[in-house]
């Protein structure tokens, strides 16, 4: 079965991540649907067997599939820094994957919040531009959240009751503008007064009552369009777009 290979900073990133891509597949493509996603392809990690793999534990994996199957150290030249050293990993462990268990693997997500450092996602794209001109058979997509993934998810919050409603306007008006429109303005990372309510997490977590069902809600069920239109400052507009542009064709082409 097709793969697509999910690398993330936690599991709350790969559900996001996920989820939405298979809503914007669902959506673009005429003759699928949610129940002919299990069929077609399955989100996976680097090693088999796992859903996905977090950036922080990839030299982890690379010494254990290393160990198992005996490939050669994948060492670094300098061309690349930071993430994008770690990516160029990545892809020719994929490489490997591909070529010596015979796996599917059609496509990566890189999945990143910026944390204020953009060059993060400057560092994953000169990769990726590598192996397009390298004509690499894999779809390479980048997600980075602007600052962080609760910005994606104030970007679906939308009350669902009197009572949400009236925090949501509380929290406006301390702020001066409304967290779920601007999210990318929240830039603080403090847990104390009187900045905590810039942080992204604080606010989710005012929102929500700090409840993962209804913050799942706020990319599980938010209206795509909602999405697109509030994400423009926060990268989900263009991680949708990535997805449109990178994964439709390889489930087209599979049909």
């Amino acid at each position: 079965m097709i793969e697509f290979v999910v690398i993330v900073e936690s599991s709350a990133d790969a559900r996001t991540a996920t989820k939405l891509a298979d809503r914007t597949l669902v959506q673009k493509i005429d003759w699928l649907d949610a129940e002919m996603l299990q069929h077609l392809y399955r989100w996976s990690g680097l090693e088999a067997g796992t859903e996905n793999s977090c950036w922080k534990n990839i030299d982890d994996i690379t010494k254990r599939l290393a160990d198992k199957f005996k490939f050669p150290t994948i060492r670094s030249n300098g061309q690349f820094k930071s993430d994008g050293q770690s990516a160029n990993k990545i892809i020719k462990l994929i490489s490997f994957l591909q070529h010596k268990q015979k796996r599917e693997i059609k496509a990566v997500i890189f999945m990143h919040d910026l944390d204020n450092q953009p060059e993060r996602k400057k560092y994953i794209d000169q990769v990726r531009s590598e192996q397009i001109n390298q004509q690499t058979q894999l779809a390479i997509i980048i997600g980075t959240a602007d600052r962080m993934r609760e910005s994606w998810v104030l970007n679906g919050f939308v009350p669902s009751n009197q009572e949400e409603a009236q925090i949501l306007k509380e929290i406006t008006t301390e702020l001066t503008f409304n967290s779920c429109e601007e999210s990318h303005r929240l830039r603080s990372n403090s847990l104390e007064e009187p900045d905590r309510i810039r942080n992204p997490k604080i606010v989710v977590e005012k929102l929500t009552g700090g409840k993962m069902e209804r913050e799942q809600q706020c990319w599980e069920e938010t209206d795509l369009e909602i999405l697109r239109k509030k994400g423009v400052q926060t990268g989900l507009t263009a991680y949708i777009d990535e997805i449109e542009e990178r994964l439709i064709p390889i489930i087209e082409s599979a049909e």
